[in-house]
């Protein structure tokens, strides 16, 4: 009786998962494969496609913007993580504990997440205006010559790198709070009998039985950063000139501007693939793949 039961209630029947499935192949699967079915093509997005075998592909290898645009999404990407890994990682650890007002400082820190990108981006374009802005009435007083900062190359770049921040370190810190909170605390009562501080703890305790959550949230990140969109097209619009033109910003401009539907697929189906292909390396090196759990023989 007892094990019929555990049957009944353990197992869900696979039809429960279809509706999941269904939904991920018509919204996922059906748009990649269509994707790279577009991307051997010449298509302006009214008459038919036009095959034209890997002419498209070759042209990513020759372009000088498809090269610009994937070094500056590189040097988004690493800029991204150098920026958020850390700051969520204390904001994370400290919202694990159990401090005073933990519980209400840490809603505040997580309100950016609640906002869309596109009324963050609308927001902070609003704050850096050089006639209208925040920036232009305390640029003075904070010691800002230029204060036209999404006029000038390094302004726009480290713009975009601090509003994707602000916007998306709450998300990581959440799992790194949920990664916090699961270690052991006998280890810190051990470290403290010891005489470890929390420095101490800290690189020796916590950082390592976080390996793995620092690795969930780098592949996130990676995944986030090559699908950076709206961001970058309301706050510079890849400007100024090609200085912030990452590559879906180059996807969307070729697409939807220059009408090269084709060409545009194969960027578009090349993220995927270089999303995957870094999404695997990450598990695959960082030995995330065949993790034991760290509260074995406790």
């Amino acid at each position: 009786m007892t094990a019929r039961l555990d049957r009944r209630v353990g197992r869900p029947h696979p039809a429960w998962a279809l509706p999941g499935i269904l939904f991920f192949g018509l919204f996922a699967v059906v748009p990649m494969v269509l994707a790279g079915y577009l991307s051997f093509t010449d298509w302006n997005g009214l008459t038919a496609p036009r095959l034209t075998g890997l002419d498209n592909w070759s042209r990513l290898l020759t372009d000088p913007q498809m090269g610009k645009a994937a070094g500056l999404t590189a040097l988004l990407l690493v800029a991204s993580w150098g920026f958020q890994t850390p700051v969520a990682l204390l904001l994370g650890v400290w919202a694990a504990g159990r401090q005073k007002n933990r519980a209400l400082l840490s809603a505040v820190f997580f309100v950016p997440l609640l906002l869309s990108s596109t009324a963050v981006a609308l927001l902070f374009h609003s704050v850096l205006d050089p006639n209208f802005g925040v920036v232009k009435q305390f640029g003075p007083w904070l010691g800002l010559e230029n204060q036209n900062i999404l006029g000038s190359s390094t302004g726009a770049f480290l713009a975009v790198v601090f509003v994707g921040g602000w916007q998306f370190i709450p998300f990581h810190t959440l799992i790194y709070q949920g990664g916090a909170r699961q270690i052991p605390q006998v280890l810190y009562q051990a470290a403290e009998v010891d005489g470890a501080g929390r420095v101490r703890q800290f690189f020796s305790i916590t950082l390592p039985q976080l390996r793995h959550t620092v690795t969930t949230s780098t592949v996130l990140m990676v995944v986030g950063t090559l699908t950076y969109f709206e961001t970058v097209l309301i706050l510079t619009k890849g400007g100024p000139g090609t200085d912030t033109t990452i590559l879906p910003y180059l996807m969307y401009r070729t697409g939807f501007q220059s009408y090269d539907l084709g060409y545009a697929s194969a960027i578009a189906t090349f993220l995927v693939l270089a999303a995957t292909g870094l999404s695997l390396l990450l598990v695959r090196f960082t030995g995330f793949g065949a993790m034991r759990s760290t509260r074995e023989g406790m």
